[in-house]
């Protein structure tokens, strides 16, 4: 669920944003129902999810730090870095049935 407050930050991009999601630094499916959570805009989420399977952001991504230095995430993030705020993306994958 996205949270609106006034002058929040993404804690992956670092960008001013209106609104954030929670992300689970240790996924939900890989034992980390209340391990610590950061507060993350849709598209720094949605690419996070897009580009990592759970397993792989358990074993070397559960930290803001791992993710900044990610190789796979380098080139969006730098993108990302010099947009004002961009509410919604489309990356999310379609389901064909």
């Amino acid at each position: 669920m996205a949270k609106a407050k006034d002058n929040i930050i993404c804690e992956l991009c670092n960008r001013q944003v209106d609104a954030v999601t929670r992300h689970h630094l240790l996924p939900k499916q890989e034992g980390g129902r209340y391990s610590e959570t950061v507060d993350l805009c849709q598209p720094c989420h949605s690419t996070i999810h897009r580009t990592f399977t759970n397993r792989e952001l358990a074993r070397g991504f559960a930290s803001v730090q791992a993710l900044q230095q990610a190789e796979p995430l380098q080139k969006y993030l730098n993108w990302i870095k010099n947009k004002s705020n961009i509410i919604r993306i489309a990356n999310r994958r379609r389901r064909y049935r």
